[in-house]
């Protein structure tokens, strides 16, 4: 299909495109024989691991790091926070200092915005374009 020496045209490279897809098709459509999908059917059970097997841990992770008293003073104190977080109120849902500092904001920054926004906008929009162009506007 290739001569040698040169490089491949585009109908020639198609081709072979056109070619793998219609192998890739045909193989996944010819139906595998009874003996292969047995075959398959027995390594796939071989491979599945039920839930009420135990696995077994193959590697000795030596003495515990800590010993049990280090282990009951940590749990002990980790239970008692957790008591203690567990009864305490929740938090408010909003700051009412933030919430009243926010709402006498607003109109100040509006103003700000009308009064400066387009002039910023404008500024920003002419640089661009005087890089993009390479020509001041």
């Amino acid at each position: 299909m290739i001569a040698s020496g040169r490089e491949p045209s585009m109908e020639d490279i198609l081709a072979s495109i056109k070619k793998v897809i219609a192998e890739d098709k045909d193989a996944r459509t010819a139906q595998p024989s009874n003996e292969v999908q047995q075959d398959y059917q027995d390594s796939a059970d071989d491979d599945v691991l039920e839930l009420e097997e135990e696995v077994a841990l193959k590697a000795d992770a030596g003495p515990p790091l800590i010993d049990a008293a280090t282990a009951g003073a940590t749990r002990s104190a980790l239970d008692q926070l957790s008591t203690v977080a567990a009864s305490a109120p929740p938090p408010p849902q909003g700051n009412p200092l933030e919430d009243m500092i926010r709402e006498m904001l607003r109109p100040m920054l509006k103003q700000w915005l009308d009064d400066n926004l387009p002039r910023l906008v404008d500024e920003h929009v002419k640089r661009e374009i005087s890089r993009i162009t390479g020509r001041p506007v």
